[in-house]
């Protein structure tokens, strides 16, 4: 815990994500006006996983230090975990993680083979397949009252994501399930029965991988025209992708892909609901303000609240000298809201120019790989939205995800009209 001008700050405690966002936004300010980097200590390991809790952290905060530490990745690297606080054991970092929790030169082999998947061929059809779902996915509605993230944020990037690495239909729900466990936070709602969260993380994976194996291997075998053959048969200089490497990275597709377009979708109709005047704005340019308000609803929402990074050597961030060994959390949200960058940090403004934001990341090599993908997934959805149901109404406020690593919407009520 951290006292700023006598306020009470742990961004270990459950509690704190469990706050409304206007409490967590002033948090976050007191933090960036502080002086130095804030030290918590670290949340307690999660049961069932093999976790380690260390020494602690330093919150990274302000804008201009987050896009420090992830310009000098090998001043501040991600191989030792970057997508928990606690130390989790080498094999389950790198499943659950994929990519991000890579260092040079083994992540940039693998985001070398993965980039020569996505061929240009590649790229159109998911392009295509974005369109296609969403038509599909609001064809499909027959009611005026619906639950967006349910009805519609969630299945809308999953099933782009099964399609186009080939998985079946068939298997929405288990996948759908797992995902939910695995980004949940821990929070009950998610939670198998008599689970507790060390341990569903730890099913959930099991599942998946043991979903995509044998797909895997039957790409490898007779090629089609998915992604996963596509990875599968990439090469750069004779190097190719294992079949675990796949399962990885369908597992990272799920958690980056799946989940940062459901929870942008989320608060973009939220917000829309409570700045009326943003959303006649777009409608009125929809094509012309498309990529400016689909970065402020990114920058807004900031779906992946953190980021982890391990100080390889001594170095100085800001006012604080860090040593080898110490860990640091990029707190993206904090810095989306930084108002020595942003003009009117707290307004929503889909003119916003020029938006900065590190919604995806920070520059350097661990900038989100799917943020095209991301950006044309709410591109679309919200052109679908606007020309289908002009009269859309929130009916009541959001249910919000009680979690540390994903700024998520569980539930939000709306009315379709017409």
């Amino acid at each position: 815990m951290t006292v700023i001008q006598g306020i009470d700050i742990d961004l270990s405690a459950p509690r704190f994500w469990s706050r409304p966002w206007a409490e967590r936004e002033r948090a976050y300010k007191l933090l960036r006006d502080h002086e130095t980097l804030a030290f918590f200590d670290e949340p307690e390991p999660l049961p069932s996983t093999g976790a380690v809790k260390g020494a602690g952290y330093y919150a990274v905060v302000r804008h201009a230090d987050v896009l420090e530490v992830s310009r000098r990745p090998g001043v501040f690297c991600s191989g030792e975990g970057a997508t928990s606080v606690t130390d989790m054991p080498p094999d389950l970092n790198e499943f659950y993680g994929s990519l991000i929790n890579m260092d040079d030169p083994r992540h940039a082999r693998l985001r070398r083979i993965v980039s020569q998947a996505f061929t240009p061929r590649m790229l159109q059809r998911i392009l295509d397949q974005v369109e296609r779902t969403a038509v599909e996915i609001l064809d499909g509605i027959d009611q005026s009252c619906v639950e967006l993230v349910g009805d519609i944020a969630a299945p809308f990037p999953l099933l782009v994501i099964l399609d186009i690495m080939g998985v079946p239909r068939s298997e929405r729900g288990m996948v759908l399930q797992a995902a939910n466990t695995i980004l949940s936070g821990g929070d009950p709602d998610f939670l198998p029965p008599g689970k507790d969260f060390g341990t569903a993380i730890l099913e959930a994976g099991i599942g998946l991988s043991a979903l995509m194996q044998p797909i895997a291997a039957a790409r490898r075998r007779e090629p089609t025209d998915d992604l996963v053959s596509a990875l599968i048969h990439a090469e750069v200089e004779g190097e190719a992708i294992t079949d675990q490497e796949v399962v990885s990275f369908f597992i990272l597709l799920l958690v980056a892909g799946s989940e940062t377009t459901r929870t942008a979708i989320a608060h973009g109709v939220w917000a829309f609901a409570e700045h009326p005047d943003q959303r006649t704005i777009w409608v009125h340019d929809f094509d012309a303000l498309a990529p400016a308000a689909v970065d402020e609803i990114v920058r807004w929402s900031s779906p992946v609240i953190s980021m982890r990074r391990t100080v390889t050597q001594e170095v100085t961030l800001g006012a604080t000298e860090l040593h080898a060994g110490d860990k640091v959390l990029l707190l993206y949200g904090a810095a989306n809201r930084d108002e020595s960058v942003f003009d009117s940090a707290q307004r929503f403004d889909v003119r916003r120019q020029p938006n900065p934001h590190v919604g995806f990341g920070g520059p350097g090599p661990h900038f989100c790989l799917g943020a095209h993908l991301a950006r044309r997934e709410v591109t679309v959805m919200f052109r679908e939205l606007f020309s289908r149901y002009p009269d859309l109404a929130v009916s009541a406020a959001p249910s919000q995800l009680q979690s540390s690593f994903i700024n998520g919407i569980k539930r939000l009520p709306v009315r379709l009209g017409g």
